[in-house]
């Protein structure tokens, strides 16, 4: 299977590199507001719409389910999330729905559009492992312990205490293991992030997280972070919220290469990815404001980097960790 894949990706002379995105809150904005619309839609109401994906040449977006702290520790709004995603992303003709490596060749082979579901933080799961086993069977392939906050399963990057895993948490990790979810480490303690890479037997992802080395946030990775993801062969993807790539007012496509440029001096070359957080921002990098605008940052990679890297950073690297790590059915 993955050798199959890999060769199906191959590009032809003269063609355009596609995009794999691997973290958007849009879901989040069609929950909150119904009047908004997926394909079609209002002009600047959505960063990621169906027409900019195909502008793009997006050929995987992973779509998370992030529920707002007014409505969080629920379940219901995951679920309505889920529909939302089936009502407005499914509905799209060329939108393949991702949950295995057959379905991401299917969606390789065929030119279309793969949609990926993950779950930004599992307070409405509240601690239930059955609830975790129906998330899968409904699709989650990805998910975030917490947002910012601490929660049932752990602290998050933002929680003055720092504390790591729970006990529930450390069930939650051993059972995603199990079922074939990734575990993202994106907004965790420096604590749970530690707690998780000791205890989980596969790779884990940092969805939308940059180098702390560059820009000195808590939602960045440090060093010692950014290795240990790279030893366990787990993926980076590099997000373009400006306060996580620079300290400076105006944020520029050149700033966020640095963190590119960092991880690779770290040797995680083979481990970037990209994780953009359209959706969930309200300020972004100048000419990097939706979708079909990261041609601009493929244009300033191939200035520093092969086609052949440029094409492992947009979609390559993603594409071969996901066809060894989805499962295969």
């Amino acid at each position: 299977m993955r050798l199959q894949l890999l060769r199906i990706k191959k590009r032809r002379r003269g063609e355009r590199v596609k995009i794999v995105d691997f973290h958007c809150d849009v879901l989040c904005k069609l929950l909150l507001d119904e009047r908004l619309t997926f394909q079609n839609g209002k002009a600047g109401a959505l960063d990621v719409t169906y027409e900019r994906l195909k502008a793009s040449e997006t050929i995987l977006q992973t779509f998370a389910i992030y529920i707002p702290q007014s409505m969080n520790g629920r379940l219901e709004p995951i679920l309505e999330s889920l529909d939302r995603f089936h009502q407005y992303v499914l509905s799209c003709d060329e939108m393949v729905w991702v949950k295995s490596a057959k379905d991401l060749e299917a969606c390789v082979r065929d030119d279309k559009i793969g949609a990926l579901l993950s779950l930004e933080g599992v307070d409405g799961l509240q601690g239930q492992t059955p609830l975790l086993r129906t998330m899968h069977q409904l699709g989650i392939r990805a998910a975030g312990l917490t947002w910012n906050h601490p929660n049932w399963a752990a602290d998050g990057a933002m929680e003055p205490r720092g504390g790591g895993l729970t006990e529930k948490g450390r069930l939650f990790v051993k059972e995603c293991n199990k079922l074939g979810i990734l575990v993202d480490v994106s907004h965790l303690s420096e604590q749970a992030f530690w707690d998780v890479a000791d205890l989980t037997a596969k790779p884990v992802i940092a969805s939308h997280s940059n180098a702390r080395a560059i820009c000195d946030h808590p939602r960045n990775l440090n060093d010692e972070q950014i290795r240990r993801i790279i030893g366990m062969q787990g993926m980076i993807g590099i997000t373009y919220v400006p306060w996580f790539v620079s300290k400076e007012e105006v944020v520029t496509v050149q700033d966020l290469l640095l963190h590119i440029e960092h991880i690779c001096a770290l040797g995680g070359e083979d481990h970037i990815m990209l994780g953009s957080d359209f959706d969930g921002i309200d300020r972004y990098i100048k000419d990097l404001t939706h979708p079909a605008e990261v041609a601009n940052l493929r244009e300033a990679l191939l200035k520093h980097y092969t086609a052949s890297q440029t094409e492992q950073f947009l979609s390559g690297n993603a594409l071969r960790f996901l066809s060894m790590q989805l499962p295969n059915e």
